[in-house]
């Protein structure tokens, strides 16, 4: 294991009601509040009115629209709302898009120079206004990590950055915020939260028992709990332990001593640059089809590890017996969520194969990956998903 510094400060309120926080937790640093939010679902399910009401002594500015896969435009204009209206802390109600956002904002607001640049050079991030988060979908942990992604339609880049300037502050998660979720964001985003754990799972550090038993139980509690999220919405203990699996998937607990670049998630940020998808979406495509093509004497033991602790396999010798048929059903898994499992039912085919595959290796930094991986391992992969 190798050493680390583990850091995970975001105050985590968890639990039916745990909104009535919110008034305290944002006069900790002000009045005057920038609201994030995305399409509108936190009017529809009742978020937005809660807000308003809690912070009724509050200057509330709104940036909303805010897209599933969150454009570098949303941030300018967040940012240029935060400086018209001398914005004392920024409140993000939504998933992981609108978190994301909003974090960049906060970190924009406090640089002088294109906020791009803080995207694609996350060292000029310097400061950052206070974030607040309440969280309504399971799914990319950016409620308790230093973490944003966003896309660049133009140059066809998404991008991820990292500082701990931008973790949030405090986190409302509130398991019956969830009950609206549609089953398609329910099932994609539990492909999301099995992939953040797989991604740190698979690696080259074989004294890291701890990590892996943690990351083995938040694996299993999704593939537990997803089926019956989907068939009953309202069942507060599949979308509680769902909810607090996003959060430790990512919060640098399943990833400690184990120092390595992401496969999956680089190759997906070109489809969703590319092609604006869903990203766990195209993680649940991605994830069957590297496992099977890193699949070698090197690396079976894991995926032995893997197949008997997480879908309990019975090893009955034959190592790759055990590592395919682990494959096999974390493929079957995502087929019964009904997440699409091919590129081709997302209307994607081999035309910028190339592009991505070049910089998934440049941005992902892939060769220093699980199994290093290189630009024609990558359209490999793309064409095995297709």
């Amino acid at each position: 294991m190798k050493n680390f510094n583990f850091y995970a400060p975001t105050e985590m309120f968890f639990g039916k009601g745990e909104i009535k926080n919110l008034p305290n937790l944002i006069s900790r640093y002000g009045k005057n509040v920038l609201l994030c939010y995305g399409g509108g679902s936190i009017k529809r399910n009742g978020i937005y009115d809660s807000i308003h009401k809690l912070l009724k002594d509050c200057t509330i500015i709104e940036l909303s629209g805010i897209e599933p896969n969150p454009r570098i435009e949303t941030v300018e204009r967040g940012i240029k709302l935060c400086r018209e209206h001398n914005i004392d802390v920024v409140l993000a109600a939504g998933g992981g898009s609108t978190i994301d956002c909003a974090k960049v904002v906060a970190a924009g607001v406090c640089y002088e120079g294109d906020a791009w640049n803080i995207v694609t050079n996350p060292s000029k991030i310097k400061a950052a206004l206070p974030l607040v988060t309440i969280l309504t979908l399971a799914a990319t942990g950016s409620e308790m990590d230093p973490y944003a992604v966003i896309s660049n339609m133009k140059t066809n880049e998404k991008i991820g950055t990292e500082s701990q300037y931008i973790l949030p502050k405090a986190s409302i998660l509130d398991p019956e915020y969830l009950y609206t979720v549609p089953k398609y964001q329910t099932a994609a985003g539990t492909a999301d939260i099995m992939s953040h754990v797989i991604e740190n799972y698979f690696s080259t550090e074989i004294d890291t028992f701890v990590q892996d038993k943690i990351s083995e139980g938040l694996l299993e509690a999704c593939i537990k709990y997803c089926p019956v999220a989907l068939e009953d919405p309202e069942n507060y203990e599949a979308r509680a332990n769902l909810m607090w699996a996003s959060s430790l998937a990512l919060n640098g607990l399943t990833g400690c001593g184990k120092n390595q670049a992401w496969s999956c998630h680089p190759i997906e940020h070109e489809l969703s640059a590319f092609y604006d998808i869903t990203h766990g979406v195209g993680l649940a495509i991605i994830t069957p089809r590297w496992m099977r093509y890193i699949l070698n004497d090197k690396t079976v033991d894991k995926f032995v590890q893997y197949g008997e602790n997480v879908f309990h396999i019975q090893n009955t010798g034959d190592k790759f017996t055990v590592a395919n048929e682990a494959i096999d059903k974390t493929e079957q898994f995502f087929k019964d969520c009904k997440i699409p499992m091919t590129l081709k039912e997302l209307n994607i085919d081999e035309t910028h194969f190339e592009k991505m595959a070049e910089d998934a290796v440049k941005f992902g930094g892939l060769q220093y990956a699980y199994v290093p991986l290189n630009k024609n391992d990558v359209i490999n992969i793309l064409k095995e998903s297709l």
